[in-house]
Parts: structure tokens; C-alpha cells; sequence
């Protein structure tokens, strides 16, 4: 069983490579936006308490991101492996996630990073909000993800690097050359 962490900025494709991962190796995927609203729809405990963090505009405590996220995990079957999609987004997040695991007898086997410049992230949002209307898929809200994205999250480079986990792959170009790129690192492993 494999445990892989997908990362990269806000419009660098992690979502659709995580689907084609999930459909081609059998993994189970860990959303935290697809758990969050799970939990918080089927009314559970930490869902409940999810949701008065996030009525009151706030972000959700990394503890109670872990604990969500440690439940789902522990109600998967496991058997090749899951992709971690959107955790963690810091490093004190990227620790928790090695804490829990570890207690689990596991770790995280690879980080694989979606390198996609800037400008072509700008240009996918937009042409994403054109098409899915998603309201925060406009230029000021993407400046602005882009701006956390590097202040609080491109720092996990470095960690994972650090880690000894980090595996870069170009991110742009044919949808199945990119996805290629990430089956011969996880077929590494």
C-alpha cells in the first residue's frame, strides 16, 4: 500500500490527475474539501464542529483537520494505497499527517509536486470559472490563493524535499503525458 500526497498551487491540475491515479491504481483519494463536506452533510460530531468554524468564517484548527481526516483514513480498506489531495497545506499540517500515520504502522511514500508556472495557473482559473462558474475563480481571488499558496504552502517544497519524498513533475502540457510522468514515480516506489 502506498501513500502519496499530491500537491501544487490552485489550478495545477491535482484534482483530475488524482481521478486518473484513483482509476488507474485502484487508490482511494482523500479530498479534505470532498471529507469537510461529507462530515459536515452527514451531521457527524467533528462535521458539527467543522461547520461553527466554518459558519463564522474561520478556518478549521490543523488538529481537527487531522482527527477528520485520521476517521476517514481509518474507514478506508486500503488496499493500493490513497492519494492525499489539498493536506496538508503547511508544515506544521505535513507533521500531523506523518504523526497519524506513523501511529497507523504507515508514512507517506511520496509527495508528488504539479510544477505549473504562475501564468499558466492565472489562466486556467480564469478559463475555469468561464466554464464551471465557480465564483472564486476570478483574477482578485486568484491573485489572492496564489498569494497563500506561496506564503503558507510552497514552504512543503522544501519539507518534502527535506524528507527525502518530493518527486517534481511538469505539470502542463498533454493531460496524459503529465499523468505518465506521475504513474513512473509511484511505479518507483
Amino acid at each position: 500500500m502506498r501513500n502519496i500526497v499530491i500537491f501544487g498551487a490552485p489550478g495545477s491540475g491535482k484534482g483530475t490527475q488524482s481521478d486518473l491515479l484513483v482509476k488507474h491504481y485502484g487508490f482511494d483519494h482523500i479530498s479534505t474539501g470532498d471529507v469537510l463536506r461529507g462530515e459536515i452533510k452527514n451531521g457527524t460530531t467533528l462535521g458539527q464542529t467543522a461547520k461553527s468554524y466554518i459558519d463564522k468564517g474561520q478556518l478549521i484548527p490543523d488538529e481537527l483537520m487531522i482527527d477528520i481526516l485520521a476517521a476517514t483514513y481509518d474507514a478506508l480498506p486500503k488496499q493500493a494505497g490513497v492519494i492525499f489531495d489539498g493536506f496538508p497545506r503547511t508544515i506544521p499540517q505535513a507533521e500531523a499527517l506523518k504523526k497519524m500515520l506513523a501511529e497507523r504502522n504507515t508514512a507517506v511514500h511520496a509527495m508528488l509536486e504539479l510544477d505549473v508556472p504562475n501564468e499558466m495557473l492565472i489562466e486556467r482559473l480564469i478559463n475555469r470559472g468561464k466554464t464551471s462558474g465557480r465564483a472564486d475563480d476570478n483574477e482578485e481571488t486568484i491573485a489572492k490563493r496564489l498569494e497563500v499558496y506561496n506564503a503558507q504552502t510552497q514552504p512543503l517544497i522544501a519539507w518534502y524535499e527535506a524528507e527525502g519524498l518530493r518527486h517534481a513533475v511538469k505539470g502542463y502540457g498533454e493531460l496524459d503525458e503529465i499523468n505518465a510522468a506521475l504513474r513512473a514515480v509511484i511505479d518507483a516506489l
